[in-house]
């Protein structure tokens, strides 16, 4: 019956738990808004993901907390005031800081330095005040742009001719799209997406193309998150095509029936008209291969003119805020003065040329306390007096060295002059284990461990005296080794280059 008990029971139950939600709402007091849109940073650069309290109030005394998928272990905990790092993901750890310039009014902001491919994804920022807590949920997108495609013939393939087209350093998986001079699109015979250890994308294309007249082709791979393509075109000439005359076929053919049914007034007719046809096709396919040559030219001058603004504009980008991308040594050097030095190169040879050295290498190793006070172990000699301000650099080939040490000791302006009275810090190889030390004498007041897995052939040194900064990079591979950033120095700077390492008591 519509009057019955049930009846009514069955209404008002979702009326009350309507209430009961609105109730639970409001009783929180705030909510917790995030951008709408994703927030896209290149790999590398420092990323910025806010929040926003609504509606506007003090959020210092709050609990925040940054997470992934699990509020714990956490990207960053706010609590009392403070960082509460124990909480903190591995990945994470000095990379991140909590931006509160507007806390006052309920906004603050993660920033993430050094974007690695693996931050992309969703983050949530959750806030709570007693018992009532919110949060939202930030997409980040993280885009790294690879190379400028390579795109070179590979050989004759099923009666045409192959073409590769290969790039690295693409996040996320790219796109990649053949095309010829007129836009048309072609279809891949074959494509591969590799993932390297850091995450980037190696990707590979090959088509196989039949058509002489297309005269050249065009491999473009673009990011699918900004849209940002990179392109590159190669010519095919047409006498690298393979030879197919399927009209010397037809020819055979007929040519019989020709000399039976055509007279000879007749038929040297037909030849004044084929050698007519030949010649007019001659000229038209001439003049097609000037305009695709000045087409080419054109396409390649653009692609030429793109690269080099897309250049400029990234190193625009580096030189204005150096210091925290650990990237590209070349640009890097802009910023400092080549350090006017010399190796020592008939010692290093003897040296590395040694064929009982690997096997008297534990012999010859000594404490740093007992050497000649002599400075002949360091093979490394500074043209000028010692480093005492400015930014300075200093390349060293080290080459397959089974032991070395390498970086600076500085005298301090009290020091009497002895190797003990020194302060080194330095990065030494001794097998395939490598570690940063920074000592005095026999006292160790860092020593740490390098993850370095490939041995660096040649190394940029770069001192800047003024920020207290000594950083390693390895030149071939374009990449950060390590940086001494708590140095403090008082006296004069040098160089220093060894090829044994050094057995300390720790």
């Amino acid at each position: 019956m519509v009057g019955s008990p049930g009846y009514y029971a069955g209404f008002l139950l979702p009326v009350f738990l309507l209430q009961v939600s609105t109730w639970y709402s409001t009783a929180s007091g705030f909510s917790v808004k995030g951008p709408v849109e994703p927030t896209m940073v290149l790999l590398g650069t420092d990323a910025t993901l806010p929040c926003q309290l609504s509606p506007e109030q003090n959020a210092a005394h709050m609990h925040i907390r940054w997470y992934r998928t699990q509020p714990s272990p956490a990207v960053f905990v706010y609590q009392n005031g403070q960082e509460q790092s124990g909480e903190q993901m591995l990945e994470y750890r000095g990379r991140t800081e909590l931006v509160t310039d507007s806390i006052s009014k309920g906004g603050v902001a993660l920033l993430i330095q050094h974007v690695r491919a693996s931050d992309g994804g969703q983050y949530r920022c959750h806030f709570k005040d007693g018992h009532s807590s919110q949060e939202a949920v930030v997409e980040l997108h993280v885009i790294g742009l690879g190379s400028v495609p390579r795109v070179h013939m590979m050989g004759p393939e099923d009666g045409g001719i192959q073409v590769l087209c290969s790039s690295d350093g693409w996040f996320p998986k790219p796109r990649v799209q053949w095309s010829d001079m007129m836009g048309v699109k072609l279809q891949s015979l074959s494509e591969s997406h590799i993932q390297d250890e850091d995450g980037l994308f190696h990707v590979e294309a090959s088509l196989v193309v039949t058509d002489s007249s297309l005269g050249n082709v065009t491999c473009s791979i673009q990011n699918p998150l900004s849209g940002q393509e990179k392109v590159s075109a190669v010519f095919l000439p047409e006498p690298f095509f393979p030879r197919m005359s399927p009209w010397k076929t037809a020819l055979a053919g007929t040519v019989p029936v020709l000399v039976l049914l055509l007279t000879g007034i007749s038929y040297i007719g037909w030849r004044e008209h084929q050698a007519k046809e030949r010649e007019v096709k001659k000229r038209k396919k001439e003049s097609q291969e000037r305009d695709q040559m000045k087409n080419e030219k054109e396409k390649a001058l653009n692609a030429k003119e793109n690269l080099k603004a897309d250049l400029e504009q990234r190193k625009a980008l580096y030189l204005a805020d150096w210091k925290k991308a650990l990237l590209y040594p070349d640009w890097r050097k802009e910023k400092f003065q080549p350090a006017p030095v010399t190796v020592d190169q008939e010692i290093f040879h003897k040296n590395n040329s040694d064929s009982k050295r690997k096997e008297n290498v534990k012999e010859e190793t000594q404490d740093l306390s007992l050497r000649d006070k002599r400075e002949d172990c360091n093979l490394i000699t500074l043209k000028q007096e010692g480093f005492s301000s400015g930014k300075h650099y200093w390349e060293v080939a080290i080459r397959d060295t089974d032991e070395w040490t390498l970086g600076i000791y500085e005298k301090p302006q009290t020091a009497v002059g002895y190797l003990q009275d020194k302060k080194f810090r330095v990065i030494e190889k001794k097998g395939h284990e490598y570690r940063a030390l920074t000592y005095c004498s026999e006292n160790i007041s860092l020593q740490k461990c390098l993850p370095i897995k490939k041995c660096p052939q040649n190394i940029v040194i770069f001192l800047d005296y003024e920020d207290n900064d000594i950083s390693f990079y390895d030149m071939t591979e374009g990449t950060h080794i390590f940086s001494f950033t708590q140095a403090s120095f008082s006296g004069s700077l040098y160089p220093y280059f060894n090829l044994k390492s050094m057995k300390l008591s720790s």
